[in-house]
C-alpha cells in the first residue's frame, strides 16, 4: 500500500495541475515587479495547494492543533495568489494575529538559546511568545522573498529535510521514517514539476513550507534542547537573514520593507548569470537556484560534524553572512554598471 502512495499520488497531482493549467487557474503573473523574471507564461501557482494536502495526508493524526493553523497561513498566501488579499500590510498583519495565538496556546515558546541576557529575558512567558513570533514570521516572510527562482524553496528546505533525517532527530517528535521519506519524495518531485515550468509554489506554498519546518524544528529544540540552538539557526540562516538583510536595505532606501522589490541576493545572481555567460532565462533562473541550494547543501553538511558545539555553529553563521554580504555587493555593483 505504501509503495502505491509513491506512485499514485504524483499522477493525481499531474492530473490536477494539468486541469488549473489548461484553464488558466491561479495564473503566476500579476505584473508587479519583482515577477519580471519569471516571465508571463500562465504557469499555475498551484504547489503550495499540493504540499498542503500532502502535509494533511501525513500528519491528519498527529499534529491536530498545528494543522488548524497550518490551514489558516496556507489560506492567507492561497488568498494571495488568486489576487483577493492583495495588501501586503493586511496580509502581515493577518499573519501576525495567527501566529501569535499559535505560539501562546501551543505553548511552542524558545526559552533557551545559551545567549544569557536573552534567556533571562525570555523566562518571562510573554517575551518568550513574543520572540518564538518573531522569528516565525522572519522565517515564513524570509522565505518568500527568496521564492523567486524554480526550485530554490523546495530544494533549501529538501535539503533541510533530509539533514534533520540524517541525523535521526524527527524521532524525537514520534515522526516516523515512511514520513519522512515521503515527503521529501514529494518535495522532489514537485521541484521537478517546476523546472519544467508546471507549477510554482506561490505564497500559498511559500509560507506552509516555513511555517511546517520552523514548527518542526522549534518542536525537536524543545525536547532536545543538548543541540547547539545555533544548529538550528543555521539550518534556517538564509530566509532569515534575507529578510533581515532586506528590511535594513529597504529602510536605508526609504522603501517599506513589506513591499516586493528585485533586489533580492537570488535576483542579483540571476541577472549576473545570464549576461555574463549568457543563457537564456530559464537556464540562468536553474543554475542560480542549484547554485544557491548547493551552498547551502555543503555548509549544512558541514555543520553535522558537531550539532552540540555552539562556537562551531556560530562560526559558520558568520561565515554565511560575510559570503552573503561580500557577493551581494559585488553582483550589485555590477547589476548597476
Amino acid at each position: 500500500m505504501t509503495n502505491f502512495l509513491f506512485i499514485i499520488f504524483p499522477i493525481i497531482i499531474i492530473i490536477i495541475n494539468y486541469i488549473i493549467k489548461n484553464r488558466s487557474l491561479i495564473p503566476n503573473y500579476s505584473g508587479e515587479i519583482h515577477q519580471k523574471f519569471i516571465g508571463k507564461k500562465k504557469i499555475p501557482l498551484s504547489g503550495g495547494l499540493y504540499f498542503f494536502s500532502i502535509i494533511i495526508y501525513l500528519f491528519f493524526n498527529q499534529f491536530s492543533f498545528f494543522l488548524i493553523f497550518f490551514f489558516i497561513i496556507f489560506f492567507l498566501g492561497f488568498i494571495s495568489d488568486i489576487r483577493l488579499l492583495t495588501s501586503p500590510k493586511l496580509r502581515f498583519f493577518l499573519q501576525t494575529f495567527s501566529i501569535l495565538i499559535f505560539v501562546y496556546y501551543s505553548e511552542l515558546n524558545i526559552e533557551l538559546t545559551r545567549i544569557y541576557l536573552l534567556d533571562t529575558i525570555l523566562k518571562n512567558i510573554f517575551w518568550s511568545c513574543v520572540f518564538t513570533s518573531f522569528c516565525l514570521m522572519v522565517l515564513i516572510n524570509g522565505t518568500n522573498f527568496i521564492d523567486g527562482l524554480n526550485g530554490l524553496v523546495l530544494g533549501y528546505y529538501g535539503i533541510l529535510l533530509i539533514i534533520i533525517f540524517k541525523l535521526g532527530l524527527f524521532e524525537i517528535i514520534f515522526i516516523d521514517d515512511f514520513q519522512i521519506i515521503f515527503l521529501i519524495m514529494m518535495l522532489f518531485f514537485l521541484i521537478i514539476l517546476n523546472f519544467l515550468d508546471q507549477l510554482y509554489l506561490g505564497d500559498s506554498g511559500s509560507y506552509s513550507v516555513a511555517f511546517l519546518v520552523g514548527f518542526f524544528l522549534i518542536t525537536i529544540y524543545q525536547n532536545y534542547s543538548i543541540i547547539s540552538p545555533f544548529f538550528i539557526v543555521l539550518l534556517l540562516w538564509y530566509p532569515a537573514f534575507e529578510t533581515l538583510f532586506s528590511i535594513i536595505r529597504k529602510l536605508k532606501l526609504k522603501r517599506s520593507p513589506i513591499y516586493p522589490d528585485n533586489n533580492h541576493f537570488h535576483h542579483l545572481l540571476f541577472l549576473f548569470i545570464r549576461k555574463k555567460f549568457k543563457l537564456s532565462n530559464n537556464k540562468s533562473n536553474n543554475l542560480s537556484s542549484i547554485l544557491i541550494v548547493f551552498y547551502n547543501l555543503i555548509i549544512f553538511i558541514i555543520a553535522t560534524i558537531d550539532i552540540y558545539h555552539s562556537n562551531f555553529q556560530v562560526f559558520l553563521i558568520f561565515l554565511n553572512i560575510a559570503v552573503y554580504s561580500f557577493l551581494y555587493l559585488r553582483l550589485f555593483n555590477y547589476k548597476i554598471e
